[in-house]
């Protein structure tokens, strides 16, 4: 799996967040890439510095400023990061959230239709959300869909209108849902941060980490360079259009075994408290990545590997 972007106009909103600031330092080398981002979640220093690099401090749903940058620039790919990433949010301030989750990025597909911008290819970021609490494992691209939230409903709608839009309009549209990513640039300051950055954050520091539930729960961790890896491949591979696709690691893991994998490199014991499990939380997610395998994607990072090229990156900046 060794298909890169090269010499291309790209547009990557929410670039500045953890996903995004990952995908712009592979892509910034060989393209010029545009970012858009509010900076509600992402940070300016995630980005590099590089002429490459165009930065543009806004938020995706205002539509006026969206519009013009995609007629001025004419993007070869599109990479659809930007959202509202936390369901508790989303059940707080379901229309705002709804405003940025669905309709700015429906907005987008809206002006290349409009416009007949030549795109090569729009890639959305969906997320594992979609799939909800039914217990079927590991979840395939064809299990059933469940929504829990205003968050996962956003996620799942989009995905059907850039789909649908795809194949109405001739666009090239392809679909991602993420499982538990985790890596280098995940914040753990952030109230949307994922359960490895508060991990990693809690052994640092000597602090308390707090396990809801008994820590047997598992989930499909995946590192954030694998993932890239499969952006990348999903916008290139013509086979990739108007389908979504599962990114993962493909192998289920318990929240006290990355610990364990945690305290093992760092050589040092976590301080643990327990508490109720929290309502809604779903015990057990796995991904089944078959189908994006079936195009050349490899997992390169195990659950530990990951977690220690996680913690070598993240002292080799600090």
């Amino acid at each position: 799996m060794s298909q890169q972007i090269k010499t291309a106009k790209i547009l990557v909103t929410g670039g500045a967040g953890f996903i995004g600031s990952n995908l712009v330092d592979e892509l910034i080398e060989d393209n010029e890439v545009v970012v858009v981002d509010d900076l509600s979640m992402g940070r300016l220093e995630n980005l590099p510095v590089s002429r490459h690099l165009h930065f543009f401090h806004q938020s995706i749903n205002n539509k006026e400023f969206m519009e013009k940058l995609l007629i001025d620039w004419q993007f070869d790919y599109i990479f659809l990061l930007a959202a509202v990433a936390s369901v508790a949010d989303a059940i707080e301030r379901p229309y705002e959230t709804h405003e940025i989750n669905q309709n700015a990025n429906l907005h987008v597909m809206e002006v290349i239709r409009v416009h007949q911008l030549p795109v090569k290819k729009v890639l959305f970021a969906s997320s594992a959300a979609v799939y909800g609490d039914h217990p079927t494992l590991p979840k395939k691209e064809t299990s059933p869909i469940r929504p829990l939230s205003p968050y996962a409903i956003d996620k799942y709608a989009t995905e059907r209108f850039l789909i649908s839009y795809g194949k109405l309009y001739g666009i090239p549209t392809v679909v991602t849902r993420f499982f538990n990513v985790y890596g280098p640039k995940q914040n753990p300051q952030s109230p949307y941060s994922g359960v490895l950055s508060l991990i990693h954050a809690a052994i640092r520091q000597g602090k308390v980490f707090t396990i809801f539930g008994d820590g047997e729960q598992t989930r499909d961790f995946v590192y954030v360079s694998d993932v890239i890896k499969a952006l990348q491949l999903l916008i290139l591979h013509e086979q990739a259009l108007h389908d979504v696709y599962n990114v993962g690691s493909g192998q289920q893991v318990s929240l006290k075994t990355m610990i364990k994998h945690f305290e093992a490199i760092c050589q040092q014991a976590l301080r643990l408290t327990y508490r109720q499990p929290r309502a809604g939380d779903i015990y057990d997610s796995g991904a089944s990545i078959e189908k994006i395998c079936a195009l050349g994607y490899q997992v390169q990072f195990a659950p530990r590997q990951g977690v220690a090229h996680y913690i070598k990156s993240y002292r080799s900046v600090n």
